[in-house]
């Protein structure tokens, strides 16, 4: 609160400048970071605060953004502070340079200068600063590739990616051999494709069996499935249309949009059998009855999952190059139609502001034993937060604000009485109907 002061100016106006806003916290996707290993220790991260308005209408500084940089792939998740409930997705940064706000710096609060009106002429108060939001997320990064190599346990995924591409993951002839997701770039032709060698899934691992939910969710981020399969069974000597089944069975229960994720079908170490065998007709019939089945019944019509099979030998290079073609061809496809939607979808951190605003202006009332009750929204709190209790003239003006946002009226609904008590954030009121008073709050009580 500030008023001019200047020689021969003995009634100067109201001239205190606002406070500055405090600094933004904001998550930044990043392609020259890999891993989320910055946040593995340090878990508290806070923006600078603004400063002082002052005098002669000099507004205050804004605080400095906080930019917290994250792989390419991070979903960023509210949560509690001891990570047991996570809330609603706040982002799903999957571009580089992808941002969005997670903590909102607190606003600076208003000069005098804002509270002028044409019988109030020299306001005697001001706005006190809102404090900085605080909240918890929770990041999740997810790998991102063009296609992904699901099947059981030693298939031969990592053989294949080692001979699709320059990865150079472990191979041995032992069941979950890998047990990290394996990434790998693969050329065809001009086109290229990141492909991702994920660790054997098993029976249940919708459920988290084996190494289920841990790697599962991977294949989410995947355009492309490339389910292999081992036609010699292994050493178990499984049926490969019974492993073809259970995948199909598992991705589905995992994730519901898995189940209509465009698909190749490898048949793989076919160099032990021939292509006349049993086993691969079997297969074939039916991969080419679910293709059939996912076109709706129609052998000319195409579907998006269309499940292909390729007959190919990881270990003497059979087929490889024509599998190599048929998902660059098929990734080069869903590249287009993934970037023709994105067009249309709006940017996350704008959504998720539209909301964030949206809550903001709700408030709500609820009860608190006999005779008092409790009004809650950001908006309102804020409100309380910033007024100077000090200042008779400001908690009037609270008062003449609050009736305006329909609190009076959301009370008297609700059924408050004449005497109840009403508390927001930790101040509490005595509530009086506005028919019988100006104001809706009278004895402060603190």
């Amino acid at each position: 609160m500030s008023f001019r002061r200047e020689a021969h100016v003995p009634k100067g106006g109201p001239d205190g400048g606002d406070g500055g806003h405090g600094g933004n916290v904001v998550l930044v996707a990043d392609a020259q970071k890999s891993s989320l290993i910055d946040f593995r220790f340090k878990h508290h991260f806070k923006a600078t605060r603004g400063t002082h308005g002052k005098g002669s209408k000099m507004h205050g500084a804004r605080g400095e953004d906080l930019v917290l940089r994250v792989p390419v792939g991070t979903v960023v998740r509210a949560c509690s502070e001891n990570g047991r409930e996570v809330g609603e997705m706040i982002a799903d940064l999957s571009h580089d340079g992808e941002s969005v706000v997670v903590a909102e710096g607190g606003m600076g609060g208003r000069g005098n200068i804002h509270f002028v009106t044409s019988t109030r002429r020299a306001p005697a108060f001001a706005e006190l600063g809102e404090p900085a939001q605080e909240g918890w997320v929770e990041l999740e990064m997810k790998l991102l590739a063009d296609a992904a190599l699901v099947g059981m346990p030693s298939v031969g995924k990592s053989s294949l990616i080692a001979r699709m591409s320059a990865a150079k993951p472990k191979i041995a002839d032992y069941p979950f051999t890998t047990l990290t997701p394996n990434l790998g770039v693969a050329t065809s032709g001009d086109d290229s494709f990141v492909i991702a060698d994920v660790p054997g899934l098993i029976e249940g691992a919708h459920a988290g069996k084996g190494l289920g939910h841990e790697f599962l969710r991977h294949i989410e981020r995947s355009a492309l499935i490339v389910h292999v399969i081992d036609m010699t069974g292994g050493f178990e000597g499984r049926d490969p249309v019974e492993d073809y089944e259970i995948i199909n069975e598992e991705l589905a229960r995992y994730a519901e949009s898995l189940a209509d994720r465009p698909r190749i079908v490898v048949a793989n170490k076919m160099d032990a059998l021939s292509e006349d065998d049993e086993r691969v007709q079997r297969l074939a019939a039916r991969v080419a009855a679910d293709s059939l089945a996912a076109a709706g019944g129609d052998e000319f019509a195409e579907s998006p999952i269309d499940p292909k099979l390729y007959v190919v030998s990881a270990v003497t290079g059979q087929g490889i190059d024509s599998l190599k073609a048929a998902i660059a061809t098929k990734v080069k496809a869903l590249r287009a139609e993934a970037s023709a939607a994105d067009e249309n979808v709006e940017a996350y951190d704008k959504v998720w502001r539209l909301k964030q605003e949206k809550r903001d202006q709700a408030f709500a009332v609820s009860p608190e034993g006999k005779g008092a009750w409790r009004v809650s929204g950001r908006r309102v709190e804020r409100m309380v937060v910033q007024t100077d209790w000090e200042n008779e003239e400001a908690v009037a003006f609270l008062q003449h604000r609050m009736r305006r946002m329909g609190v009076d009226d959301a009370l008297r609904d609700a059924g408050a009485r004449n005497g109840d008590e009403v508390r927001i954030c930790e101040v509490a009121f005595d509530y009086e109907a506005a028919e019988e008073s100006d104001d809706i709050f009278a004895e402060l009580d603190l």
